[in-house]
């Protein structure tokens, strides 16, 4: 009995082995984008909102 005991415990500790290392090497892939900036738009200028004078 003990030794089903070890091999349900080990099988266990292997899949949440493999379940991490499989979501972390699936968020080292992932393509982070990021905005570009207002002034890299081709030189054109947004206006913002208008203040009150």
């Amino acid at each position: 009995m003990m030794y089903w005991t070890l091999i349900v415990c080990l099988i266990i500790a292997a899949v949440v082995l493999v379940l991490a290392v499989v979501t972390t090497s699936k968020a080292y892939a992932y393509k982070h984008t990021v905005d570009p900036h207002p002034n890299e738009h081709g030189g054109e200028q947004q206006a913002g909102p208008k203040q009150p004078q």
